[in-house]
């Protein structure tokens, strides 16, 4: 009898630890440049999806590469808040660059084959070291098109950041083929509507149209960065991927249209 008993407030206790830790949120945290950023990227609008938008937490900066998003200190914030993790069901940390590793960005950029695969490696690895789940996202496309074919200048960073993601063997959300394939399809004078301001009537495409300057981001019109359409229309995008990789977190986001 003694010992159903004790079975019996064992089971409870254990019940009880279950619902509890399915009470607790789901957080997500975003990092990477200004195509993920405030007011030039679509992390606000990917968080404004997520039911419990104050769990989602967007750190992404303009201009910020893998390696100067760490020098600045930026990182140690992310860190910070995977100390706490206990907290939350679990902590998705989405990890998107490129742009600025790109060549051309003093103080940015990295190389290629030395620098940016053991940067964004280092990221997985330090993530999962403080109990966060690590999903690394390729570099949103830029929409600059030459003779009716959209230009894809990120595919190399795309590639490692693939690379890195089955080495390690954390999630990936393609971003980088997603939205080429979906801007290839709808054509310039669409992608066009996308940008922060309305294209003026002569929109230059000069050298370096997507080199954003490090700090505030973008008020005109260029190629890179996001209006609120824009951004609407890549946060749906990122929000598919994520439910596709990581099936479990598809209750954390509000239904279509509200």
């Amino acid at each position: 009898m003694k010992q159903r008993f004790l079975c019996g407030a064992l089971a409870a206790l254990l019940s009880l630890g279950s619902a509890a830790a399915a009470d607790k949120p789901v957080r997500f945290i975003l990092v990477g440049d200004s195509t993920m950023a405030t007011a030039s990227g679509y992390g606000d609008a990917f968080c404004a999806r997520v039911n419990r938008a104050h769990t989602c937490i967007n750190l992404a900066k303009g201009g910020r590469s893998s390696s100067s998003f760490r020098a600045e200190g930026r990182w140690d914030e992310v860190q910070g808040l995977l100390k706490g993790a206990a907290a939350y069901r679990a902590t998705y940390v989405l990890i998107q660059f490129g742009h600025n590793d790109q060549p051309g960005k003093p103080g940015r950029s990295t190389d290629l084959k030395t620098e940016f695969p053991v940067n964004m490696a280092r990221y997985v690895d330090e993530v999962r070291a403080l109990d966060g789940v690590p999903v690394l996202v390729t570099p949103l496309t830029r929409r600059m098109f030459r003779d009716g074919v959209l230009e894809n200048t990120l595919v190399p960073w795309a590639d490692v950041i693939r690379a890195t993601a089955k080495e390690k063997q954390v999630p990936l959300l393609d971003l980088n083929a997603d939205s080429y394939a979906a801007v290839q399809a709808m054509g310039q004078a669409q992608a066009d509507t996308f940008a922060v301001a309305p294209k003026p009537a002569a929109a230059p495409v000069a050298a370096g149209a997507g080199v954003e300057p490090q700090g505030a981001a973008k008020s005109a019109f260029d190629y890179t960065h996001l209006g609120a359409k824009g951004a609407n229309y890549f946060a749906a995008m990122v929000e598919r991927d994520l439910k596709a990789a990581i099936p479990a977190v598809a209750a954390e986001f509000k239904p279509e249209g509200e």
